[in-house]
């Protein structure tokens, strides 16, 4: 089976009762993870979480087939989570498919592989699409107007009654990351007490209350910084970025969605499009916001689409080094960012 955000909640939940398989993929990664996290409450019975990487199941392909078919210490049901780049797990799936359909899959656990830097076209996806008892999802990355319908139903699953203006503030404050603006409408439910059964009002006072981030105070300057090449400024943001102590991999995630929406902007325009024009039609169309049209006309002249897909790449295996070196996590962002930085203003 195959789905979008779409209409992946009614595919996800036709698929669920059978799968063995689901493969989340697209530019949209927040959008992936946050989908293969309200499919494992659709699992007829999901159990414990089993994580896995890519990078372990391209070394031993045959890790997969063994896990799916063992059984947890204490006896109860499980499912596999596995973060992987590209086809990194490719191997591994059809080691685990020639299993099943050789039926000796009889108990194997249900399979989620979140893959970043891949799509429905990739040779994993390949694999999976025409068969009854897999699913391929492929997110795009959103628009402003998704996001802020999006937040305004996490809203109401909260018990919070959220006004239009409130949930456009959340959409922005996040960059459009659905899992940081979970988060946050998460900890605006607690502040209110809020529940589906006690229903709370949230305004902006609330919302001011918790410290709730925005984009002024967060991670988009340094990120503007960075791929604008902006390179007289870049010291005094990574100073910032310590001195109040943002997350690193929070504010890796700022730069995936900026490249992600750089990627889809270059391809929406075409070659020798007038930038200034398009994207005073993209703002129009609620696609853009209006304060963040200078950051992107400029980073729109410096990274082409052949860039854009290096600098999405790059950004992939630096995800996957914060995550197993997080002692240094900090670190190994601040070298990265400078490179990148570099890049960015050699292209003036």
């Amino acid at each position: 089976m195959k789905a979008s955000q779409r209409d992946f909640l009614s595919v996800a939940q036709r698929a669920a009762q059978s799968l063995r398989i689901a493969f989340f993929c697209g530019q949209d990664e927040a959008g992936a993870a946050e989908a293969a996290q309200r499919l494992v409450p659709l699992l007829p019975d999901a159990g414990e979480k089993v994580e896995l990487t890519g990078a372990a199941l391209r070394s031993d392909p045959v890790l997969l087939a063994d896990e799916a078919r063992s059984t947890s210490l204490f006896g109860g049901t499980r499912h596999i989570w596995i973060r992987a780049n590209g086809d990194e797990a490719h191997d591994a799936v059809k080691n685990l498919l020639a299993v099943i359909d050789a039926g000796e899959g009889d108990g194997a656990c249900p399979v989620l592989i979140i893959a970043t830097s891949a799509t429905d076209k990739a040779r994993t996806a390949k694999l999976l699409d025409s068969r009854p008892d897999t699913l391929v999802a492929m997110f795009y990355p959103p628009d402003f107007r998704t996001i802020t319908e999006d937040v305004m139903t996490v809203a109401h699953g909260e018990g919070l009654k959220l006004g239009r203006d409130l949930a456009e503030r959340i959409a922005r404050a996040v960059n459009l990351d659905i899992r940081l603006a979970r988060s946050e409408i998460a900890k605006l439910a607690l502040y209110l007490d809020a529940s589906p059964h006690s229903p709370k009002l949230a305004d902006t006072e609330a919302l001011d209350a918790i410290g709730a981030a925005t984009e002024e105070d967060g991670f988009m300057p340094l990120v503007n910084t960075v791929l604008s090449g902006e390179s007289g400024r870049l010291a005094a943001e990574l100073q910032r970025m310590r001195d109040v102590s943002l997350n690193p991999v929070a504010v890796l995630l700022a730069m995936e969605r900026r490249a992600a929406q750089l990627a889809q902007l270059t391809a929406r325009m075409g070659p020798g499009g007038r930038i200034d024009d398009f994207l005073e039609s993209e703002q129009r169309a609620r696609r853009v916001f209006r304060n963040d049209r200078r950051d992107l006309a400029n980073q729109l002249r410096r990274w082409n689409a052949s860039k854009l897909e290096r600098l999405v790449l790059r950004l992939a295996a630096l995800h996957r080094a914060l995550l197993t070196n997080n002692q240094s996590a900090e670190l190994l962002l601040s070298q990265e960012l400078t490179d990148i930085t570099r890049f960015a203003a050699a292209r003036r």
